[in-house]
């Protein structure tokens, strides 16, 4: 077995969640920076992290770290990387990339380098004056920062946040990774009544029935690295056995609500696609006028922000309402994201504690209201 160096990707803010999740998987070294979490580890480690993971945007494989000021350091750090003990004779190894403060900022120019780089090492240990990558496929990514270049190899394909149940999604989707992460900072164990009172496409409560039952929520899709020539189908067997010997069986209460019964509609047909119909209840209803559930509970949401005037105004009026709504709802603890600075003006209470998140590239807070009487 091999030991490797692992890179995973994270949205702002979810670092140290992600982090907590790569120990609790047994792997080694987990250290967490800005943006990302490393970690070492053998094949399997691959498997297990990809199909584990519920917060990390994906799994890949450091392949080489050097300093690139030049076009030619960049070749020379590319062709200097022991590319063949990753890609065979017949692999197609597209680049992709990004540059930030670097000397180095076309990111076309970067990829084409890094692209003869790569061509010349493989033509020459495989003896090959032409390469015909009618193979699998082994994405090259690239990361030129501070006139610093990483080289990875990713493993996963698409990104960890596509679960496979959500094909299409309503106007304003929130990634799957957000959602976990959103519902295991209210430390959600599967014995509370959770409901989202906004649920769109049902990501949160889908989410939320994932963790309850401990379900890997990669259990359900194929990852890039299924298809590497190195690595053995019994590895992925295995981490999928072990993933479905550590769900939990139990009786779920999680209410989705939305006020378009189309969302409502969306939203049971993607629980049915993640296997968790079963513990779910989607309904529809207004979040600012229906009765609540039951005198307890944990609500998640993410309501809409509002990103144009007109929006953002209507937004505000819904936090307005919402927060009327709520006002003696004193068993329930709430957990709400959004991107308006003045959230709690208009909700009507500040929060217990807060927390900085990015929803893509919108940056939002995540208001914590942890039951009795809240702060005015």
């Amino acid at each position: 077995m091999s030991t490797f160096e692992f890179s995973v990707p994270c949205l702002f803010g979810l670092e140290g969640i992600a982090g907590d999740e790569l120990r609790r998987l047994d792997l080694e070294n987990v250290r967490v920076e800005n943006g990302r979490v490393l970690f070492s580890g053998d094949e399997s480690a691959i498997a297990r992290a990809n199909i584990g993971l519920r917060t990390g945007e994906r799994v890949l494989i450091v392949l080489a770290d050097f300093p690139a000021k030049t076009f030619e350091e960049l070749f020379q750090g590319v062709y200097r990387t022991e590319l063949e003990h990753f890609i065979p004779k017949n692999g197609a190894f597209p680049v992709k990339g990004h540059c930030l403060n670097s000397t180095l900022m076309s990111v076309p120019d970067c990829q084409a380098i890094i692209k003869k780089a790569a061509s010349k090492r493989l033509g020459e240990r495989w003896g090959l004056s032409w390469l015909p990558e009618d193979g699998a496929k082994y994405q090259l990514q690239f990361s030129l920062m501070n006139d610093r270049c990483q080289l990875y190899l990713d493993t996963s394909g698409p990104g960890l946040h596509k679960r496979g149940y959500r094909a299409i999604g309503n106007d304003a989707p929130l990634r799957e990774t957000l959602a976990a992460a959103m519902v295991m900072l209210t430390k959600y164990r599967g014995r509370d009544f959770v409901w989202d009172p906004f649920c769109g496409s049902g990501t949160i409560p889908i989410e939320a029935a994932l963790i309850a039952k401990n379900r890997a929520p990669g259990l359900r899709r194929r990852f890039a690295a299924e298809a590497f020539d190195w690595l053995t189908p019994e590895i992925w067997q295995n981490a999928r056995g072990e993933a479905m010997d550590k769900e939990f069986k139990g009786n779920y209460r999680i209410l989705g609500s939305d006020n378009d019964p189309k969302c409502v509609s969306l939203a049971m047909a993607n629980a049915r696609k993640a296997g968790v119909a079963d513990c779910i209840e989607f309904k529809d209803g207004n979040a600012t006028k229906m009765s609540l559930p039951t005198d307890s509970g944990i609500l998640i949401c993410n309501p809409p922000y509002g990103q144009r005037m007109m929006e953002q105004q209507s937004a505000q009026r819904l936090y307005a309402a919402l927060g009327r709504h709520l006002k003696f709802a004193d068993g329930w603890k709430k957990y709400i994201i959004t991107s308006e600075p003045e959230f709690e003006h208009y909700f009507g209470r500040r929060a217990d504690k807060k927390r900085k998140l990015y929803n893509g590239m919108i940056k939002c807070d995540y208001y914590m209201y942890l039951g009795g009487r809240t702060k005015k």
